[in-house]
């Protein structure tokens, strides 16, 4: 022992305060504790005390027999916890949430912000900006509490905090019984009682052209083949964790028709023999959140549950979009991103072969093998295949959720499903693919929106989320906008994408843009970044260089 240095009394580290202690046992109840729910654990400790105070941490950590450090690590990555150090003031207890995407900005949510800040000054309320609500046609949008209020006003955001109306408002969603009706679970009966095989489903899946709706477009048919061929037990894992900017069709699926994805989901495991499916849906869709556990909870009472469906919820991290973070979540870790090879397909979900799908290509599922796949691939165009759930925003009549063929044009869906441009305004371009599919101009609103059809744009289709801007509208802010997003969502795991987004979002806060180093780091990026948040976040800098930086646009 060094001269003079007291020994220690107890163990290195925080003391555990038992008070606290026993508020976790009871909070969690009986019954032993599972390394993967972390995340869920943590949810339920804010949920009830309002933040994740370091005493629980410490508390939650002696209770799972693992380390403070590796709780902290967990809560200290994703967005949506709120740590509080001992001695800490903990943050208000309502949080009002600005969405600041794209969409939301051109419809003024940056004067919305300062208007709340005005009216509400006294309140105890906390204003932050958020990533993309998944409200794009509702803009601007915000989450008051677990309340998400469209076509925000300030003295509108007021009334409702003043009213208390801050739980979640859910929709009239379809229920089981109605779904039943409508001929519902007639699918999967006919997989469960082995009248449609596996081979004849994968044969019509690849009829239908169907892909991963995601963003990915990896064939579905395929997809089932390799994960049917792995050595079990399989694992299945849903998507629905929608942090897209401009993305919102799978909210709308599981707020109005969740059986239909459901259905989906259960034929697909019963086919790939999947012993356990795993719902992951981000945390800003408190709605579906309750929709899909009224639901699941119904499947189960009804016996039509043949496997158990897990529903985690995420904790605000657009990364956990990307299959094998979300996966990394679902083990209630941190989402850093994998690299490949091995694929999940193989080794995924807790080391073992996982499905993985988004909720769209789950949802066209029922109607593929019901009417053929043949018919699916019929309603597209332009040499496409099938129908696609266009998320349009932005400068349009009539933006939402529109169900079109894939291949379609950005004239023709703007036309014949938003009713036109917005009054006022002049179709100047668009981002074909939410925030990573990069920006077109109006000159290029005739090509086809499918899969691959725009590579040579340099840009991508992925999530179908369209967002439209207009001669009122500087590409120039729309780029910066975007690139702060990534620059916010970056996991850090790689040099490339930590640092690279970063470096362009202060360089493009400057009145002329430096092209030659911008590109380089850019170059960078797309070679080097780990996934596809870095590999594609550069893409609306270098399509605004390519259509965009004309001498006449705005500084």
């Amino acid at each position: 022992m060094t001269a003079g240095k007291r020994p220690r009394s107890g163990p290195k580290g925080r003391s555990l305060d038992e008070a606290a202690f026993d508020e976790v046992r009871q909070l969690f109840g009986p019954g032993p504790r599972r390394r993967d729910l972390l995340i869920e654990y943590l949810h339920l400790v804010q949920d009830r005390f309002g933040a994740l105070h370091a005493r629980h941490l410490r508390a939650l950590a002696e209770d799972m027999r693992i380390s403070e450090a590796e709780v902290f690590e967990v809560a200290s990555f994703y967005h949506n916890f709120d740590l509080v150090p001992d001695g800490g003031t903990p943050p208000p207890p309502l949080t009002v949430r600005i969405c600041d995407s794209v969409s939301c900005m051109l419809a003024g949510a940056e004067t919305l912000h300062t208007e709340l800040l005005a009216n509400l000054n006294g309140e105890p309320v906390r204003i932050v900006r958020s990533p993309c609500l998944g409200r794009c046609a509702e803009a601007p949008a915000l989450m008051v509490g677990q309340n998400t209020v469209g076509r925000a006003t300030a003295s509108g955001v007021a009334d409702v905090i003043r009213a208390g109306r801050i739980g979640a408002t859910l929709p009239d969603a379809r229920s089981l019984a109605d779904y039943i009706i409508d001929g519902g679970y007639g699918v999967f009966h006919a997989v469960r009682t082995g009248k449609l095989d596996f081979e004849t489903a994968a044969q019509e899946l690849d009829a239908a052209g169907l892909r991963g709706l995601g963003g990915a477009g990896f064939p579905a048919g395929r997809k089932w083949r390799i994960v049917r061929s792995m050595p079990g037990p399989v694992l299945m894992s849903v998507n629905a964790d929608e942090g897209e900017p401009g993305t919102f069709k799978d909210r709308v699926f599981l707020e109005a028709d969740p059986h239909r994805m459901l259905e989906g989901a259960l034929i697909a495991a019963h086919l790939v023999h999947a012993e356990r499916i795993f719902i992951y849906l981000r945390d800003e869709y408190p709605a579906a959140r309750a929709i899909l556990q009224r639901e699941i909870s119904a499947l189960e009472s009804e016996g039509l549950l043949s496997t158990p469906v897990e529903l985690r919820r995420g904790a605000g991290a657009y990364i956990c979009g990307e299959e094998s973070a979300m996966l990394e979540s679902l083990e209630g870790k941190r989402g850093l991103p994998r690299n490949r090879p091995p694929y999940i397909a193989e080794r995924g979900l807790f080391g073992r072969p996982t499905l993985n799908h988004n909720v769209e290509t789950l949802f066209w599922v029922r109607d593929i093998l019901e009417k053929g796949g043949d018919w699916f691939a019929r309603q597209g165009l332009n040499g496409a295949k099938g129908l696609r759930s266009w998320s349009v925003s932005g400068r349009v009549r009539k933006p939402g959720l529109k169900i079109a063929p894939a291949g379609i044009t950005l004239r023709q869906l703007v036309a014949d499903h938003c009713g036109g441009m917005a009054d006022g305004h002049n179709f100047a371009g668009y981002l074909p693919g939410g925030a990573s599919g990069g920006m077109l101009p109006a000159s290029l609103d005739d090509l086809p929106l499918d899969f691959g059809s725009l590579d040579k744009q340099g840009c991508f289709v992925g999530s179908h989320a369209i967002i439209v801007f207009s001669d009122k509208d500087d590409p120039r802010i729309i780029a910066r906008n975007l690139m702060a997003f990534f620059a916010h969502e970056s996991c850090g795991q790689c040099t490339p994408c930590r640092v690279g987004t970063e470096k362009l979002t202060a360089l493009m806060a400057a009145d002329v843009w430096d092209e030659a180093l911008m590109t380089e780091i850019e170059a960078v990026m797309r070679d080097a970044s780990i996934c596809g948040l870095g590999q594609a976040a550069p893409n609306p800098l270098r399509s605004f260089f390519r259509f965009f930086n004309t001498q006449d646009a705005k500084a």
